[in-house]
């Protein structure tokens, strides 16, 4: 039997920290959202009080299996109106820390499902 390395062509956060993460080997110190499918956008909110419905409603038409909400240094759920657009086209939403966030899409995405990480990159304090 030959075995072959799983191959993936989705985006990577390749490595992350306080106020940044990599993805694909390019630092970015803004929040971002990526998906598995080739999404990518730069998510114009830097903290959790500056979110809002808006925030969460320019994921729905891309239609993932599952949103991740990585919500910076420490783990604060969104407001359930803010997910109302998701909720109703049955798009699951999970949320954690922004680290492990970026380690649970990586998996994800690698597994070939169509997940989209919405992560705050906060400014180290």
């Amino acid at each position: 039997m030959k075995l072959h390395p799983d191959k993936s062509n989705a985006p990577t956060i390749t490595s992350y920290g306080p106020g940044w993460l990599a993805l694909n080997g390019e630092k970015l110190t803004t929040s971002m959202v990526v998906g598995s499918h080739g999404e990518r956008w730069v998510w114009n909110f830097q903290s959790y009080d500056d979110l809002n419905a808006d925030a969460f409603s320019a994921i729905e038409s891309h239609a993932p299996e599952l949103v991740i909400f990585g919500s910076g240094d420490t783990i604060k759920f969104p407001k359930p109106a803010w997910l109302s657009g998701l909720i109703s086209r049955r798009i699951g939403v999970e949320t954690m820390d922004t680290a492990a966030a970026c380690r649970t899409y990586n998996i994800l995405a690698a597994d070939g499902r169509h997940v989209i990480a919405a992560l705050l990159v906060q400014a180290p304090r």
